[in-house]
């Protein structure tokens, strides 16, 4: 491979910037309300584990592959971002998560792309490639290694961690928990089939439709939102325990029943500070391998749909 390449790049990176800290998003369809979701706080992921990097992985061989057919350019010093790279980022974020991205990971997922671009022409400079040709993504790593490897954790004392703690610590508490039931209508479900099959249930006789039963058990709020929506959500969690109500969600009528409700546990900082320190470690380091990626940015003229930035 040479050691300059077409600034038009239409490979996507596989290794993924800090920049967005994302949630693991569970898919908007009601089947996603399946997935176990535990009590205990969870570690942050580690900066080449984030969400976006499975996504991205999917995708790997196709877009290495297309990077290599590319031609050489007169200005190795500029990189474009065209429409062909959002789209195949969106269709691979759509693949994944089930839904197009919004406006702030698209920003994301360019960032993604222009940081891992910028690494990959300061891996080829370097001679990075040699020996390992048409490999994309391991002349990225190896080029963020030596990142990586003028990086250091900054001084911290107490204060500065529990400062941080109580700036994150809903990424800490245990979220209330719900466990409920879903009648699951065959055939019709009208509003009206929906309210009169809820009331036989209520009332203890036999009601004229069929249905399937679906039991789920210490869903936490977030996940009934991102299945039903907020709204739905807010009128399962104040329902009676143990009464049927047809609810409406953004996929039509439902019947459901609450079980039981578990409140919510704060975390406390003396349980979790080591927790705590890696994770701002983890931030802090992140923080500088952008701000250390960004600076190298500062070589190339980057174009986004032909705009110069």
């Amino acid at each position: 491979m040479a050691t300059e390449r077409r600034a038009v790049t239409r490979g996507v990176p596989l290794f993924i910037s800090e920049r967005l800290h994302m949630s693991s998003v569970l898919s908007s369809s009601s089947a996603s309300i399946d997935s176990a979701t535990s009590g205990t706080p969870a570690r942050r992921v580690r900066w080449t584990r984030e969400p976006l990097f499975h996504f991205i992985l999917i995708g790997a061989v196709l877009f290495g592959v297309d990077s290599l057919l590319v031609s050489q350019t007169d200005d190795p010093h500029l990189i474009e971002l065209d429409t062909q790279v959002d789209e195949d980022a969106q269709r691979m974020f759509e693949a994944a998560r089930g839904r197009k991205p919004n406006a702030e990971e698209l920003r994301a997922l360019r960032q993604v792309w222009l940081d891992n671009e910028v690494l990959y022409r300061e891996g080829l400079a370097l001679g990075l490639d040699k020996g390992d040709k048409g490999i994309r993504e391991r002349v990225i790593f190896k080029a963020l290694s030596m990142v990586d490897a003028n990086t250091k954790r900054p001084p911290y004392d107490e204060k500065v961690l529990r400062e941080w703690f109580e700036k994150n610590h809903a990424r800490y508490d245990q979220p209330a928990r719900f466990s409920f039931q879903e009648a699951v209508l065959s055939g019709d479900s009208s509003e009206a089939v929906v309210r009169a099959f809820v009331s036989a249930l209520n009332s203890g006789t036999r009601p004229d439709a069929e249905a399937g039963l679906r039991v789920f058990t210490d869903r936490p709020h977030l996940n009934l939102v991102q299945s039903y929506g907020a709204e739905f959500a807010g009128a399962l969690e104040s329902s009676a325990v143990g009464e049927w109500r047809a609810l409406k969600d953004n996929k039509g009528w439902r019947a459901m029943k609450l079980d039981a409700t578990i409140a919510a546990v704060p975390a406390e900082f003396e349980k979790l500070r080591g927790i705590v320190l890696q994770d701002w470690t983890d931030e802090a380091m992140s923080e500088q391998r952008s701000a250390a990626v960004a600076a190298l940015a500062k070589k190339y003229t980057i174009m986004i749909d032909g705009v110069k930035q």
